[in-house]
């Protein structure tokens, strides 16, 4: 046993986490690799090939690492965890008219719980992921921070890990930048690696096309919503839809027709199989509702504490206060801010520190 400790790495084959299971072995620390097989895209339908963490190539990649480097490295299963919970929630959030975010879910409920699990079972005092963040002790709390790359910063994905898995969790990533890591892959003599293209995709939809999953995944589905209303927000119909399944808050392109200007989706009402459209001002609202909270740096938030609050991954963040009501958080900004989508994540911000975040399930307009 190393004195430094048995940390489990989650090897996707990727350089990132790559470099962090070597990184780690090389500081001492005994570790034991494992990549977890999620999800056969064979299975969803769809044309393109299998890439990304779940392919073969990249489980090879991850388990020549560690032959390389002389550690343990196991294939996991998680298939029937993963499928059960993240996509049904895909599925259902879309037909519930919300844009679903299956990473953070899958972060959440599944792998690191997943990871937990397993590290039990081979005695692993940590846990260690490729993700560009970092995480610390503070007053008996764990907080994930921003990663000091904020091209590359992951913080966003991670506001509902449980503080007994934050505990237990490194990020070696979250102290360098993406070019350093790439040099170091190619120092570690891994170039293939260090030369592989990042995909941004969710890993079971990898061909990006989200309406043919869903279409593949209920076959009934395209016959039950097809033929819905465009309305703006005066209820004047203008024109036929595909079914509100295919819309999300804020799209621009892809509705299918012309309107003369460009025009937006707003809202969705599932009960009606109705698609609000209008002008990208009309997507402005300053305040929204947010529920399923997993708080970090604070047990619970004091009445009218000022936050950063992020509305999705891309997001720059704007200022807000926020007023935990129970179980939900009301969101007040000080400024408008475009396409509050329900359904994404609402991640509140302390400096570099992650106060907590939630799911948004409404968005309004407070006039002021």
């Amino acid at each position: 046993m190393s004195k430094k400790g048995k940390v489990l790495v989650a090897m996707s084959g990727g350089i990132d986490s790559t470099v962090t299971a070597v990184m780690l072995h090389e500081q001492g620390y005994e570790v034991v690799g494992i990549t977890m097989k999620t999800w056969d895209y064979a299975n969803s339908g769809g044309t393109k090939k299998e890439t990304g963490c779940c392919s073969l190539d990249s489980i090879n990649d991850a388990r020549s690492v560690a032959v390389d480097m002389g550690f343990s490295h196991f294939i996991v299963d998680i298939r029937d965890e993963f499928g059960d919970f993240v996509i049904n929630n895909f599925v259902d959030e879309y037909l519930a008219g919300r844009t679903p975010n299956p990473c953070v879910l899958c972060n959440t409920h599944i792998k690191w719980e997943a990871l937990l699990k397993r590290a039990d079972a081979m005695d692993c005092e940590f846990i260690a992921t490729g993700h560009y963040a970092k995480v610390r002790e503070h007053n008996n709390r764990y907080i994930i921070s921003k990663g000091k790359d904020t091209n590359k910063d992951q913080s966003y994905v991670l506001w509902g890990i449980s503080q007994d898995c934050l505990k237990r969790t490194m990020f070696p990533m979250g102290q360098f930048h993406k070019p350093e890591i790439k040099q170091m892959a190619r120092d570690m003599g891994y170039v293939d690696i260090a030369n592989k293209s990042e995909s941004y995709e969710i890993c079971f939809v990898p061909d990006n096309d989200y309406r043919g999953f869903l279409k593949r995944r209920k076959p009934e589905l395209e016959d039950e919503v097809r033929g819905g209303n465009f309305v703006d927000k005066d209820g004047k119909v203008l024109g036929k839809h595909e079914g509100y399944p295919f819309y999300t808050i804020g799209q621009r392109k892809g509705l299918g027709q012309a309107f003369g200007k460009p025009m937006f989706v707003t809202e969705i009402f599932p009960d009606t199989n109705t698609v609000v459209l209008g002008e990208e001002t009309e997507l402005e609202r300053n305040g929204m509702w947010v529920g399923k909270l997993n708080l970090q740096k604070y047990e619970s938030i004091v009445d009218n504490t000022p936050a950063i609050t992020k509305v999705r991954y891309k997001h720059e963040g704007e200022e807000s206060i926020l007023k935990q009501m129970g179980d939900r958080m009301r969101v007040e900004f000080l400024t408008k801010v475009s396409a509050i989508a329900p359904g994404q994540s609402a991640v509140f911000y302390e400096g570099e520190d992650v106060l907590g975040g939630g799911i948004i399930f409404s968005n309004f307009m407070i006039e002021k």
